[in-house]
């Protein structure tokens, strides 16, 4: 039987001999979820070092690539889309930039105002980038049977949206 337990397991059994007043069910869940997400990024960081990127470029040559022809967006919008700060687009930015795959230039709409498009050699790496990652992420799902994936889809969407509220 204990070969069956988990690290959680084995942190929640220890609680329970210490504290057993406190229910650590939820630990269960946001234990193995954190663990997870660990796991998964450790993952997915590999793709993007084949491809010379760090996760911050993997995701703004990913946000310009399936904004489509143009491949633009406004730095402002990256940084809404990637959920972080300005100044942190604005570093990726510059990184993306003197490796040559972006370019900034004076937007159309506004002759104050930036865009940021990808170059061909941006849109030629993101593709084949892209491409491995969807091939991974195959892969560290493929444990779960296509109903299972439907359900965890389905309660991890329910269980985001119960925080967000």
């Amino acid at each position: 039987m204990d070969r069956d337990l988990d690290h959680v397991d084995r942190i929640q059994e220890q609680w329970a001999r210490e504290r057993p007043d406190l229910d650590t069910s939820p630990q269960g869940l946001i234990g193995r979820t954190h663990r997870l997400a660990d796991r998964l990024m450790e993952e997915l960081l590999v793709v993007y070092r084949r491809h010379g990127l760090g996760q911050g470029e993997f995701d703004v040559l990913a946000t310009l690539r399936r904004a489509g022809d143009p491949f633009e967006l406004t730095p402002s919008v990256l940084a809404q889309t990637t959920m972080v700060t300005s100044g942190a687009v604005t570093k990726r930015l510059d990184r993306l930039e003197a490796a040559g795959l972006v370019r900034r230039q004076p937007s159309d709409l506004d002759g104050r105002g930036r865009v940021i498009g990808l170059t061909a050699e941006g849109r030629r790496l993101i593709d084949r980038a892209y491409t491995e990652h969807m091939e991974n992420e195959h892969r560290l799902v493929a444990g779960l049977d296509a109903d299972e994936r439907a359900q965890l889809e389905h309660l991890l969407r329910r269980w985001a949206a119960s925080l967000d509220a």
